[in-house]
């Protein structure tokens, strides 16, 4: 009888082992994923709820909204418990993967803009928590359920990018602190999630080209940007990348980004630049960093003032419209004398740059002096010659007119 009962206790605890151990390989996350049954039972019924909404026509559906709310609000919470149950257990017990330790602190560092930043915190939260079960889909290999998750996945981040990036803009076109020291840490942000919009969700939309998104202009400008993601970047390549994600902005983000404060990005931009070429002392670099100066100040000019359409005051209308009109009487040398095209050109942007810099609070007197030097040499300026060595020795030639 003994021997009996230990075997059959034997037994049982053998099968309830295994179902155990079953059980914990389907609830307990790999590596890089989360494969928790509950989460797998959320999920879809999100899918569903919001396969339902969207193809519905009548978006005016409350009935169908009101369910894909829901179904998506279940499906975070059951995220957020994951994170606290078991990842949360696992680092505070010290038995962590560098994933799941990688996880906790990225959500410390959400979970910290929950007093002093709210809103921030209200879509970022979204944000981690889609992206990290983003990553177990992945790693599934479940074509089919990739696929129908990346429609839910690519709809929703492009709303939380969008809400974004709409807070940084509220604050940054916030008048009443000017000269707030906080907007260069907000500028940074811009720029960042830019960047992190590009690299995950603009590369995602490309390679299953979602709404016909492979348009020739996009393609072109993630080629572009593309090049930056290679290597060590100095500052000059962090400003030319920056300066490629603000002009992906301008199709992607034209009301959440607003042209009022891609404009304030686009000043903030050629502030560094300037700064970078007075503060480059090795000759055939600091040439390189103009070079880029040039182009900054032909794409703030073209690609986002000639798309403005409130001035602050008529004097700046009338100032960029004559500036408009030299720039496309020039632009008719280009097939006829590209070289003359690209002097003018130049000698058209420095002159422009000096009347916004010459009364500026910072001090850009060695890039005053840089630029009347680039005027002299393409004689558009004459040098003074006398003993006197003085910044101030030019007079500016009579405008030569364009054939």
């Amino acid at each position: 009888m003994e021997e009996r009962s230990l075997k059959i206790v034997g037994t049982d605890r053998n099968f309830f082992n295994k179902i155990t151990s079953t059980l914990t390989r389907i609830l307990i996350p790999t590596k890089i994923g989360i494969n928790g049954m509950l989460i797998s039972i959320k999920r879809n019924s999100l899918i569903k709820a919001f396969e339902n909404y969207t193809q519905d026509d009548n978006y005016e559906n409350s009935e169908l909204e009101k369910k894909y709310d829901s179904a998506y609000e279940a499906y975070l919470d059951s995220l957020d418990k994951y994170v606290m149950d078991s990842i949360y257990k696992k680092v505070r017990n010290g038995t962590a993967s560098e994933f799941e330790k990688d996880a906790m602190a990225r959500y410390y560092e959400v979970t910290s803009l929950k007093e002093n930043e709210y809103v921030e915190y209200k879509y970022r939260k979204q944000k981690y928590l889609l992206e990290l079960d983003y990553e177990g889909i992945k790693e599934s290999g479940k074509e089919k359920v990739i696929a129908k998750y990346n429609k839910f996945y690519i709809s929703k981040m492009d709303s939380l990018y969008k809400s974004i990036l709409k807070n940084y803009s509220i604050k940054v076109a916030d008048t009443t602190n000017k000269y707030d020291s906080a907007k260069e840490w907000i500028y940074t942000k811009i720029f960042h999630t830019l960047e992190d919009y590009i690299q995950n969700i603009l590369s995602l939309k490309l390679d299953t080209n979602y709404n016909n998104i492979n348009s020739k202009d996009i393609a072109n400008d993630y080629e572009k940007y593309e090049a930056y993601t290679v290597g060590k970047l100095d500052t000059k390549d962090n400003i030319e990348k920056n300066m490629i994600l603000l002009g992906i902005s301008r199709k992607l983000f034209t009301h959440s980004l607003p042209l009022i404060v891609a404009e304030q990005c686009y000043e903030k931009l050629l502030k560094d630049a300037r700064m970078l070429v007075q503060d480059t002392k090795i000759a055939a670099k600091r040439e390189k960093v103009y070079g880029m100066l040039i182009n900054l100040i032909e794409d703030y000019n073209v690609k986002l003032l000639s798309t403005k359409v409130y001035w602050e005051t008529p004097k700046q209308r009338e100032e960029y419209k004559e500036f408009w009109n030299k720039y496309k009487e020039i632009s008719k040398l280009k097939e006829t004398d590209f070289i003359e095209y690209v002097k003018q050109k130049e000698i058209l942007f420095i002159k422009n740059d000096m009347k916004k810099i010459e009364n500026s609070k910072i001090d850009y007197s060695k890039i005053l002096k840089y630029y009347k030097r680039k005027l002299v040499d393409y004689g558009a300026m004459k040098e003074l010659k006398n003993s006197c060595k003085s910044e101030g020795n030019y007079i500016k030639l009579k405008k030569r007119e364009v054939a």
